[in-house]
């Protein structure tokens, strides 16, 4: 590592992020997304959080997860909780909030920069946290889609805000490009990706 280069720590909300970019209309190519922060300083970790569904959906993003895994990414995963609601809907309970927080607590003694991919608010009081400690923090979400991935004041608490929009050709995945396909993020997702809000009740997978 070069003397005086950043040290940077990625921390990916794997479903905060789909959505985002699903609204946007693109996929986001995480080899080049990895190597665009490489170039902007020394990662030292990239976490990619996400909770799992235990049944014939779980092979679906097994795919995705293991790419992750063998290119240069932490995968960190919980099993999710399923449950019917009211209407008799099969509804899934979980976000992986506390892990995310933990590890970027646990980093903040070690790294300069600290990139967090999520718009959720709940994230604000983490980012004062992390601020307080010297850690500069960035956020990446989008204030393009309707409603707007990001919440106001996580917006405000961070130290720099990065639209998705602007990241898109730098980071995005060619339509084309099938050496992309284990990338892709399983259709299961689209059913049960949550709103910005950290609403308990809907997946977080």
């Amino acid at each position: 590592m070069a003397n005086g280069m950043e040290k940077i720590a990625l921390f990916i909300d794997g479903a905060n992020l789909y959505s985002a970019t699903k609204s946007l209309g693109f996929d986001i190519d995480y080899k080049r997304l990895l190597k665009d922060f490489q170039g902007r300083g020394y990662v030292l970790r990239a976490f990619y959080y996400t909770t799992l569904v235990e049944d014939t959906e779980y092979s679906s993003i097994r795919p995705l997860l293991d790419w992750l895994d063998y290119n240069g990414y932490s995968v960190v995963t919980k099993p999710a909780r399923e449950f019917t609601d009211s209407q008799g809907r099969r509804r899934v309970r979980g976000n992986m909030d506390i892990e995310l927080a933990v590890n970027a607590m646990e980093l903040a003694d070690h790294v300069d920069h600290i990139v967090i991919f999520s718009g959720d608010g709940d994230f604000r009081s983490l980012v004062e946290a992390v601020q307080r400690k010297g850690v500069r923090v960035t956020v990446v979400s989008s204030i393009h889609t309707q409603p707007p991935m990001i919440a106001d004041e996580l917006r405000r608490q961070a130290d720099v805000f990065l639209d998705l929009v602007d990241l898109q050709a730098r980071v995005g995945r060619d339509p084309a490009d099938r050496s992309g396909r284990m990338q892709e993020t399983p259709r299961f997702l689209e059913r049960r990706t949550p709103a910005p809000s950290s609403d308990d009740d809907t997946a977080d997978a």
